[in-house]
């Protein structure tokens, strides 16, 4: 993991590379491909993970845990049929405390807990608007699919520049009160950097895929192996594949079952998001459970 960012750069910048000879098809094909491999594959352990967690305690089982998880991706799932742009909104928030959070995960939340975890929200948030940005067309366009709400242009840039304004706060906050972050917290800034190119340069499911594959499901992958079988190593990684298969071939059937009874969904893109959203919720929940066990035992 220690070189694992300068990889990352230099796979991202080999992704924009690849997009001279990609169609938008053929981009948004292979986008799809990989997230629907590595991309469900990092939410593939979640069970698992709950249950090194909680198991401990003698109030869960199994299928508790289980039922539990699989619970709440039905309520997701119903709710988004019911009233979407309430859970389209709180996506777009746990989906950006979630990426924020794997981001700046290094950030120690014993003082100042609320601070921290603002400035980790808005981290992420910053990056899905400037992902937005960039792609305001098609992001208004999904939005309208899945909640038959127009929304300006304006209105996600000025999102954004709100966002930008209060992180921008939060950072220099954090810059002065922890001098010995300094030279991590400016790296962050320029990973930043990296994904605005990303962004601007790529198609909006190009862009997502890099992100999402490159800078997030990858390093949480390595952190999940580390947390449930003490370190990373190939063998490991190989018991982690094999212990995931199972949710992520019920994944592709649970998106196959979305497709089939949200068919009135005019675009795929929509469609798919609305999936992702589901399994996010659960996910996010068993990750924060698990960054705080990490945190205990440091």
């Amino acid at each position: 993991m220690k070189n694992y960012y300068k990889t990352a750069i230099i796979l991202s910048f080999f992704g924009l590379w690849l997009t001279s000879f990609f169609s938008i098809e053929n981009q948004i094909f292979t986008g799809f491909s990989l997230i629907l491999t590595f991309g469900i594959l990092h939410g593939g352990n979640d069970i698992m993970i709950a249950k090194n967690i909680l198991l401990q305690k003698r109030d869960f089982s199994f299928i508790q845990i289980l039922s539990f998880y699989i619970g709440i991706i039905s309520i997701c799932s119903f709710l988004f049929y019911l009233v979407p742009s309430l859970i389209l909104f709180l996506f777009i928030l746990v989906s950006g405390y979630h990426f924020g959070e794997q981001q700046l995960r290094f950030l120690n939340k014993d003082k100042n807990k609320i601070i921290i975890e603002g400035i980790q929200l808005l981290h992420g948030l910053l990056i899905l608007f400037f992902l937005f940005e960039f792609h305001s067309k098609q992001v208004r366009d999904i939005i309208f699919d899945i909640t038959s709400i127009n929304i300006t242009p304006n209105s996600i840039t000025y999102s954004l520049y709100s966002i930008l304004i209060v992180f921008s706060l939060g950072y220099f906050y954090l810059l002065v009160k922890n001098k010995n972050l300094i030279k991590i917290l400016f790296k962050e800034l320029f990973f930043l950097l990296v994904f605005v190119i990303i962004f601007k340069v790529s198609s909006l499911i190009w862009g997502f895929t890099i992100y999402f594959i490159l800078w997030h499901s990858l390093p949480s992958i390595f952190d999940q192996i580390t947390f449930l079988y003490g370190d990373y190593s190939k063998l490991n990684f190989i018991k982690y594949i094999k212990a995931a298969a199972l949710y992520w071939f019920a994944s592709l059937i649970g998106l196959a079952v979305f497709y089939f009874f949200l068919n009135d969904i005019k675009h795929f893109n929509a469609l798919f998001f609305v999936f992702l959203a589901a399994i996010t919720f659960p996910h996010v929940l068993v990750i924060l459970f698990m960054q705080l066990k990490i945190k205990k035992t440091e």
